[in-house]
């Protein structure tokens, strides 16, 4: 299922050679920096279907995308695609026209998620949105379209009587020439260069990049990695959220996900069920009850089973502390600030759904204290509810139990030491549901129930704490002197905003 893309918003109006102003401009190269890989199969299945090119795909033709899809541009392959204009004389452009059209729907699809993050940005700075790129135009422009950009720079092919004639109109947009042609269109346009933004992943665009006072390498091909690091340019990935970083094109997370093994963790037994219940695609709000500090690793480990990225959301507490903090960062964590009232978080949420990702939160904001933590039924804050209203996300619940066993909140570090009886750590998925109504508190109490449908019968029993038991819920395992009103202040913390 393809990530739900943001409807474009209105154009900017494009600036005009009188402005008195000159302005910025963002500028966007396509395959492999807007798009993950190559734009050519989805234009060559189009052109095949107004039949402007005949049979069926090749084994050439898929290896040399995907050749460009691990590597990027080679000096072979573009001289290749400057022979496009002879290869495609005679024909009708209407029809050429009519298979830019057929490819823009899946196309827009493929643009990486968070490139409507900075479609968005840019508007809102009054930056006209630009196109480059070395695909002809009249293949290009829908696409640009439906994406509400403002001009396109691309090759043009030259026309005679309503067919292409073999030769190229003007520049072929590609390195040094691609360069020229937005410094050509810039000083048409009244834009300057110095506070424009280009991005791109080409190692051949190190022209265009050097011309402009923000340049970006977006996924950038090996050479590129080496330019950008020599010119101190910003490296940045258009597939995971702001601040993710990628090592050989891979991000942390799932770098993680491959090493996760219970041999790691010899002081505890983890047993997970209904992991298969976590969609492999599509958005997604993975709700847990929250009882150790252990939790977030117990919820990682589930979800590296089963190979599934996702966003958590987590106290500023973790992201202050050295070293993990960098780590959750890189992780694409997301920075909750409680009690402050910000909106930021569940904003930066809805964005990771609206990307297509997967979100996970505590709805409980913190483990409960004192005779609250051993309470049959959970509170939960409005958070989760609120995302739900917000995106349409389906939620997934998840069950905890037995992760105080390892990391009481009585104590500042886990016991790794029972490794000879290590406790049992359940963590058990249930089916995605879509909650109903408008009511947070409703939907939030639904919510809550389908965790708790999710945990041992022993957690639905009502249970008298011993003095030790009470103590370990508490911070250095100190319970207060006035226990029942502080307990009065924990059971009204929950349902409510924070």
């Amino acid at each position: 299922m393809a990530p739900k893309k943001k409807a474009p918003k209105k154009k900017v109006s494009k600036v005009s050679p009188t402005s008195p102003e000159p302005r910025a401009a963002a500028i966007f190269d396509l395959d492999r920096t807007l798009l993950s890989g190559a734009s050519g199969p989805i234009i060559s299945e189009a052109l095949r279907q107004v039949g402007l090119i005949p049979g069926t795909k090749t084994m050439v033709e898929t290896m040399m995308f995907r050749l460009f899809d691990v590597v990027g541009e080679t000096w072979p392959a573009m001289l290749v695609t400057r022979q496009g204009a002879r290869m495609a004389k005679g024909w009708d452009i209407s029809l050429v026209r009519k298979a830019g059209a057929l490819a823009a729907k899946p196309l827009s699809d493929a643009v990486l998620p968070y490139a409507h993050d900075l479609f968005d940005e840019h508007r809102a700075a009054g930056r006209p949105l630009v196109l480059a790129t070395t695909t002809p135009r009249d293949l290009v422009k829908p696409l640009a379209d439906a994406l509400g950009f403002d001009d396109v720079i691309a090759t043009e092919y030259g026309a005679n009587g309503g067919l292409y004639d073999g030769s190229i109109d003007g520049l072929f947009i590609w390195g040094k020439g691609k360069a020229e042609a937005v410094k050509t269109w810039a000083e048409g346009n009244a834009i300057d260069l110095e506070q424009s933004y280009a991005y791109s992943d080409s190692y051949y665009d190190t022209p265009l990049l050097s011309i402009v006072g923000n340049p970006f390498a977006v996924n950038p091909d090996p050479r590129m990695i080496g330019v950008a690091a020599l010119r101190r340019w910003p490296i940045v990935h258009l597939d995971v959220p702001h601040g993710v970083p990628k090592l050989f094109g891979v991000e942390p997370q799932r770098a993680l996900m491959a090493v996760a093994q219970p041999q790691l963790v010899p002081w505890a037994r983890f047993v997970v069920r209904g992991e298969d219940r976590i969609p492999m695609d599509g958005k997604g709000i993975i709700v847990a009850n929250h009882r150790s500090y252990l939790d977030p690793f117990a919820m990682a480990y589930m979800l590296a089973r089963r190979g599934r990225t996702v966003r958590f959301l987590g106290k500023k507490e973790v992201f202050d502390a050295p070293v993990l903090g960098e780590l959750v960062k890189a992780m694409g964590a997301i920075r909750v600030d409680r009690g402050t009232g910000s909106g930021e978080p569940l904003e930066r949420a809805e964005d990771a759904l609206a990307a297509g990702e997967m979100v996970a939160m505590m709805p409980q904001g913190t483990i409960p204290r004192g005779p609250e933590f051993f309470e049959p039924v959970l509170k939960g804050r409005w958070g989760a509810a609120k995302l739900v209203a917000a995106s349409g996300a389906p939620v997934i619940p998840v069950g905890l139990w037995g992760t105080e066993k390892v990391w009481p909140r009585s104590s500042k570090i886990p016991n790794v030491t029972n490794v000879l009886h290590p406790p049992v750590i359940r963590v058990q998925v249930g089916e995605p549901f879509h909650p109903e109504g408008d009511d947070l508190d409703e939907v939030t109490a639904d919510i809550m129930a389908h965790i708790m449908d999710q945990l041992p019968a022993e957690a639905g029993r009502r249970h008298e704490p011993s003095p030790e038991e009470l103590a370990s819920t508490y911070p250095s395992g100190v319970i207060p002197d006035d226990i029942d009103g502080a307990s009065q202040h924990e059971a009204g913390r929950r349902p409510g905003t924070d």
